[in-house]
């Protein structure tokens, strides 16, 4: 089973190298984890990802919720929640391929943001299946570097948000 967890911090030095090390030493896997200050300069906004079966996710949320740091925990199920992650890919391109990538990359909604002689990248965000099945069709050109954020998200609506004095 797969998580997706959203976390509000404290904003201070420490507090991600604090949530990985619980991960650690309790030989817990993050498969992604995003973060960024949120509008109030105060607190971060962590977003984790982890794998396990039921038993050791519920664990995972009862350790996080034990840190010092760490002010909610929100559980980002996929039917009441917006969740997004962004790529840049660089890839190989010869002038004749040129149109058949830009014309790939309009139908998912992408952008090319840097062209090359011999390169494009192209930046590409939305869901993980979404991203996936882009690279799946890049199938025949050279990928020279890509790099992903991980999954960021928020709950739909504004009934369980907190709000900090």
């Amino acid at each position: 089973m797969r998580q997706a967890f959203s976390l509000l911090v404290e904003n201070t030095s420490g507090v991600v190298s604090h949530i990985s090390g619980l991960f650690s030493r309790r030989g817990y896997n993050i498969d992604s984890m995003s973060s960024g200050v949120t509008a109030d300069p105060r607190f971060t906004r962590i977003t984790i990802v982890a794998t396990g079966d039921e038993q050791i996710l519920e664990q995972i949320e009862k350790q996080l919720n034990k840190l010092e740091d760490v002010i909610d925990i929100k559980k980002l199920d996929p039917d009441n929640s917006v969740t997004r992650e962004l790529m840049l890919v660089k890839i190989n391109v010869k002038d004749a391929d040129r149109q058949k990538v830009l014309n790939l990359t309009e139908i998912f909604k992408g952008k090319i943001v840097d062209v090359t002689a011999d390169s494009m990248m192209i930046e590409l965000t939305g869901k993980q299946q979404k991203l996936e099945s882009f690279l799946d069709l890049l199938d025949g050109y050279e990928i020279l570097e890509l790099a992903r954020t991980g999954l960021t998200g928020l709950n739909r609506g504004s009934n369980d948000v907190i709000i900090l004095d």
